[in-house]
């Protein structure tokens, strides 16, 4: 039992310095590069823009007039906050991979919410692109959220194998099923 609760503190943590990594990056790049402005990192392939976005994922949904837009951009990611916890807490202790997607995506959703309720948007800085190939802007907590999705699939893909040999996918994989 100890065992088990020292282990959900470590993920706790985790989640806890993305939050704080997401945040202390986001405000250096609102205290340093003016909106708009860039740096180039790696010349052709990555700079740092100080974007902003009132939107969803890459921007979708920034047209959706107020209060709609900050009523479903508040109450989502505190939807799936709540979902996580409640997926975290029913995740076996040994699942470590589906423990880390499950905190990567925690902090990144708490991130990009505290963006929201302080300033009304999400701050982006990282600015991809070759040639004429550009990715939407990003951040930590966006990149987090992404590392932590690709985790709970690899989970799942790992745990596929063994649910096809025994025909139950749910005692195997350690992705708990929805509450």
């Amino acid at each position: 039992m100890r065992a088990a609760a020292s282990g959900r503190l470590a993920w706790a943590l985790v989640s806890l310095l993305v939050l704080g990594l997401d945040q202390a990056t986001k405000a250096q790049v609102r205290h340093l590069l003016p909106l708009h402005d860039s740096v180039t990192v790696v010349p052709g392939f990555v700079q740092l823009t100080h974007v902003t976005n009132r939107g969803a994922l890459f921007g979708m949904l920034h047209d959706l007039p107020d209060p709609w837009r900050s009523a479903l951009f508040t109450l989502v990611p505190l939807l799936a906050i709540v979902l996580i916890v409640g997926f975290q807490a029913r995740t076996p202790s040994g699942a470590r991979l589906a423990h880390a997607g499950l905190a990567l995506i925690l902090g990144g959703a708490a991130g990009n919410l505290a963006d929201r309720l302080r300033f009304g948007q999400v701050t982006d800085f990282v600015d991809v692109f070759v040639g004429a190939h550009h990715w939407p802007a990003f951040n930590v907590a966006d990149s987090s959220i992404c590392v932590g999705v690709a985790l709970l699939v690899l989970d799942l893909l790992r745990h596929s194998g063994r649910a096809s040999d025994t025909g139950d996918a749910a005692t195997t994989s350690h992705v708990p099923r929805p509450l």
